[in-house]
């Protein structure tokens, strides 16, 4: 008896720090959707209350209205576009190119590996000049181009997850392919690429995060206000000369989050998936 109480007090004591975690990550959010319903002058009069006294839908109206003739639902578009688009131009790319390090034998194969680790730790801020430079001279500034196509070269962090996957695929799947008279191209296309599904979720899961996120490239490259992306125009919104719209601000961030918040929700199980295989594989 001593044992199962023990065992149950253990198992609430578990779950009660458990709840109170779950409930500190989660307050942010929950902050963040009450002050979008709250009236400009109690945002910051009741700060730690959640629930408003008296909840309004003008910050969604004059969020959604957006600023300097362009709408909320451009910037919507904007960074759907960017973030499908260049999600698919990373996993599909990165999936090519670690299916040639985990079964292709090439000249200087390893020194290439490393070369492509190494650029993980080479920090984002260090190329922005030279990339600027040389995008600014083929005129690809003010565009998604410079967004775009240097994620169809593949991304060196999804390139080694997915390699980690490939090579806990047995090689004699490759053999019976070879067999078959398939070449490299079909062993990919038809053999490798049907059991890639959960390391392309969590790859892409991941690339739709951080591109649906991204503030610094698109700072960078983009400067005209109708290709705008979300991060960018909730930027915008903020006026350190004037009266800032705060509940405009809350509000449209708050609807930024839907669109992720989905995902994750739609595809938790793929990205558990994913996680686990490309972590016990190797």
């Amino acid at each position: 008896m001593k044992r199962a109480g023990r065992r149950i007090f253990g198992t609430l004591g578990y779950h009660t720090g458990l709840c109170l975690l779950c409930l500190v990550m989660i307050y942010p959010i929950l902050w963040l959707a009450g002050s979008s319903f709250k009236p400009a002058g109690e945002i910051w009069t009741r700060v730690y209350s959640l629930i408003p006294r008296v909840p309004t839908f003008d910050n969604y109206v004059n969020g959604w209205k957006g600023f300097g003739g362009v709408s909320f639902a451009v910037y919507y578009r904007n960074t759907i576009f960017y973030a499908t688009v260049g999600t698919l131009a990373a996993i599909v790319s990165s999936s090519i190119v670690a299916f040639g390090f985990a079964r292709i034998d090439f000249p200087l194969k390893n020194v290439w590996f490393a070369c492509m680790i190494a650029t993980l730790m080479l920090p984002a801020q260090v190329s922005i000049i030279p990339q600027y430079i040389m995008f600014n001279k083929i005129g690809w500034i003010n565009s998604y181009f410079p967004l775009i196509v240097p994620r169809l070269f593949g991304q060196a962090f999804f390139i080694f997850m997915i390699m980690q996957f490939i090579r806990g695929i047995p090689r004699e799947l490759d053999e019976a392919a070879d067999i078959d008279g398939c070449g490299r191209g079909g062993t990919f296309f038809r053999i490798i690429l049907p059991l890639l599904k959960p390391a392309m979720f969590t790859a892409a899961i991941f690339s739709f995060y951080w591109t649906w996120s991204d503030f610094l490239a698109p700072l960078i490259y983009l400067n005209n206000p109708k290709i705008y992306t979300i991060s960018l125009a909730l930027r915008s919104f903020s006026d350190p000369g004037g009266l800032t719209d705060w509940g405009a601000i809350f509000a449209m961030s708050f609807l930024s989050l839907v669109p992720v918040l989905a995902l994750f929700v739609a595809f938790q199980r793929y990205l558990v998936q994913g996680i686990a295989s490309t972590g016990i594989k190797g």
